[in-house]
């Protein structure tokens, strides 16, 4: 799989990239590594996760050989509060990368899920470990999860009526190897970008949220709002019922669409 994933890649690319058969979860094995001074843009990939995870610890179903299923590590060298926008920016490489291996585009549903046809098609999530002595972000682990090649009896049955595939969407079975060598090199290359306010412009267009009626879990408690704007910093902007509005950040809340998933 590796030499697949290489061959994809521009000639001059860094040949950091690790495979496994089966892991618990990418994003695990890349913190290891990170730890022990993996560089910048080391990939880690795995055939199957047993414990893939999302956001607040959601499961991300990865069964094996229908899916990619990578993280990256990155070394900004930044403090945090440069990188609110960090999931932003790989949420709107990861559309391109798509829609240069498929020829369709995923929107996103604010935070980190790539979707289609209203259904979930991928997910992000972002990890970062802060150097106590600089303030700096020593690095972030970007775990990335995509729907490739699965029907729709392949995903467990809580899932099947708000998961899909590129391959249900497009009618054709994907090149794994090229969109995970796409995934990766955009990635490596725009993840952390100096122009945030074009970025987030990018993400805005890209963003199926915005417009929606919504309903924000926060902690125990649940409220509906109206999605109006997504700031710099990848923070949601919501009108709440009395009128008034509030940011959102993405750690602190999970939304759901009044009408199901989006």
């Amino acid at each position: 799989m590796i030499k697949n994933i290489l061959s994809h890649l521009p000639g001059d690319f860094p040949r950091q990239v690790h495979w496994f058969e089966e892991v618990t979860s990418t994003n695990d094995i890349a913190k290891q590594m990170a730890k022990a001074g993996a560089p910048h843009g080391t990939a880690v990939l795995a055939g199957r996760q047993t414990g893939g995870r999302g956001r607040m610890g959601r499961r991300f179903s990865s069964p094996a050989g229908m899916g990619v299923y990578l993280s990256v590590i990155l070394r900004p060298g930044r403090p945090a509060p440069e990188l609110m926008h960090l999931t932003c920016a790989v949420g709107t490489l990861m559309c391109d990368a798509v829609e240069t291996v498929s020829a369709c585009r995923p929107k996103l549903k604010w935070i980190n899920d790539l979707i289609l046809q209203n259904k979930k098609l991928g997910g992000i999530l972002t990890e970062l470990s802060i150097d106590a002595a600089s303030g700096l972000v020593d690095y972030a682990v970007v775990g990335i999860g995509i729907n490739c090649n699965q029907k729709k009896a392949d995903f467990p049955a809580e899932l099947q009526e708000t998961a899909i595939s590129l391959k249900m969407h497009t009618g054709k079975p994907v090149d794994m190897a090229q969109l995970a060598a796409a995934m990766i090199y955009r990635l490596c290359q725009g993840a952390i970008p100096e122009n945030r306010i074009s970025l987030m412009s990018a993400y805005r267009k890209d963003c199926i949220t915005l417009g929606k009626e919504i309903t924000v879990l926060q902690e125990a408690a649940s409220y509906p709002a109206t999605a109006l704007d997504i700031n710099d910093d990848g923070a949601l902007l919501v009108r709440l019922c009395d009128g008034s509005t509030k940011l959102l950040q993405s750690g602190e809340v999970s939304i759901r669409g009044q009408a199901g998933y989006i």
